[in-house]
């Protein structure tokens, strides 16, 4: 399942806009904020998928049967990069646990690159809900990495993935590796080029949300 968030023109429309346009984007303050927002929305939107249970809450006045979420969801987010979107997910899902995985590409001379995972941080994943974020699905080969990863220390019963913007070739190559993901897309673009950058994107969101890098 795919879902662009931003098919309807809402005001998350707004906010990617702003991503992608040079002159917004030296306001790091403002980039974050703007991947926090759609985190934020993607949250609220994932939650009409997840299972809830009602429950008696004792009011001033009396008992109210509401519905609350039944099981917490672990949010799981790509460092450095992902940061951001990770805050606007934890926003809304407050109580979640969270887990964190540091992968990035390691480029070689020719100009080819691996993806790297130097570390993982994460709790009990075996038939939880986990939410990942990245804000750029790009080629689709951290994303699969990672989950990759995370399923050697446990069994996910579903998995979400939350990406500001996303390539088409990306979201294929994830769902063939992962037919069973659902991915949640800010908005999706066509073109990715020889070096695996999303066209027209917005850039590096690493380095617009944090400044930019030393390459190793």
């Amino acid at each position: 399942m795919v879902v662009n968030l931003s098919q309807d023109y809402s005001l998350l429309s707004n906010w990617v806009s702003e991503l992608r346009d040079e002159e917004v984007q030296g306001d790091r303050m403002r980039f974050r904020r703007n991947l926090e927002r759609i985190g934020e929305v993607a949250a609220y939107e994932i939650s009409k998928q997840l299972a809830f249970v009602e429950k008696e809450i004792q009011t001033p006045l009396g008992t109210a049967v509401c519905k609350v979420l039944k099981d917490q969801p672990v949010l799981a987010t790509i460092l450095r990069a992902g940061l951001p979107l990770h805050q606007g997910l934890l926003n809304y899902f407050d109580k979640a646990d969270n887990a964190f995985i540091s992968a990035y590409r390691k480029h070689n001379r020719d100009g080819s690159f691996e993806i790297s995972l130097d570390y993982v941080s994460c709790p009990e994943l075996e038939e939880r809900v986990v939410i990942i974020s990245d804000p750029m699905l790009a080629t689709g080969s951290s994303l699969v990495k990672t989950i990759q990863f995370l399923r050697e220390e446990g069994h996910p019963s579903e998995i979400h993935i939350v990406a500001a913007i996303a390539c088409t070739v990306g979201i294929e190559y994830v769902l063939r590796s992962e037919p069973h993901c659902k991915l949640w897309c800010g908005a999706i673009d066509d073109e990715l080029t020889a070096k695996g950058y999303i066209v027209p994107g917005l850039g590096d969101a690493g380095d617009l949300a944090f400044g930019t890098k030393v390459q190793m």
